[in-house]
């Protein structure tokens, strides 16, 4: 990983879609500060596509895309995007699953669960599981004391040896049934909806993100950027990002704003 401060300035200016995750990437200490949504807001006004990829629910996902100042959202770890017509004032849900295979997936779901909750001392469900319609968030350290490595370890492998795919966050370990992640729902959705080329992702694109979740998008996309608190999870990460700031959480997004509004538009707009 380089400094995001040596990031050649002619290959930001060809920059036109950001994607980020949210949690400890836009947000700090669970949550999410004005200079974050400001940032949001001057990227967007300035021309950017913004696209968080989280692994949120479906709900907090159907919020964001209506509210938040951005252009999409894929949510749940890929396994749908979502993106809100403001002329029209609907939703386009596009999901990896049918209706019946995403139910028949939660009656498995809620087995692994219950193992989990009998098996991992300390371990909940998160708090935000009501609203999700693809996958099971177990917290590790939102809402919870913190669990050591080994427990949020057993919690996947708990996930895994059922036959479910799992990832770890910076707060939730996640669980579903389906060939898909955060990269392959990104990809549909930029050639889908945006019609991108795939040989146009390369250039046209940057990605931020923090925790393991967001490995596949480090490995695939060349402007990949780690806020600074990606190396908590060093030892944990096989593919990282190409980039890293200075800054940790939603001052390192906002640093990565700052850099891009910069090399399009001149300091004078950088975010205070």
């Amino acid at each position: 990983m380089l400094p995001l401060c040596e990031f050649p300035q002619e290959n930001l200016r060809k920059i036109k879609f950001i994607l980020t995750d949210i949690d400890d990437t836009l947000t700090s200490n669970g949550r999410l500060p004005a200079k974050s949504y400001n940032a949001l807001e001057k990227l967007h006004q300035s021309g950017f596509k913004i696209i968080p990829i989280t692994g949120r629910p479906a709900g907090w996902c159907d919020h964001i895309s209506r509210m938040w100042p951005v252009d999409a959202v894929v949510g749940e770890n890929g396994a749908f995007y979502f993106v809100y017509d403001h002329f029209q004032r609907k939703i386009l849900r596009r999901y990896w699953k049918s209706k019946n295979e995403r139910r028949a997936d939660m009656k498995r779901l809620e087995k692994i669960r219950n193992k989990i909750l009998t098996t991992v001392e300390g371990s909940a469900v998160s708090s935000d599981q009501a609203y999700r319609e693809a996958d099971l968030a177990i917290d590790h350290c939102e809402d919870v004391k913190p669990l050591p490595e080994s427990s949020v370890i057993q919690i996947m492998n708990v996930f895994l040896n059922s036959g479910a795919v799992a990832k770890i966050s910076s707060i939730h370990v996640n669980g579903w049934f389906g060939d898909y992640d955060k990269l392959k729902m990104t990809r549909i959705l930029l050639e889908e909806y945006f019609e991108l080329k795939n040989a146009e992702f390369m250039d046209k694109v940057v990605f931020v993100g923090d925790s393991p979740n967001d490995e596949p998008m480090f490995g695939y996309f060349k402007n990949s950027v780690g806020v600074a608190n990606i190396m908590n999870y060093a030892d944990q990460l096989e593919q990282f990002p190409a980039w890293i700031t200075s800054k940790y959480a939603a001052e390192g997004f906002s640093e990565l704003a700052n850099t891009l509004l910069s090399a399009m538009i001149g300091s004078k707009n950088k975010i205070s």
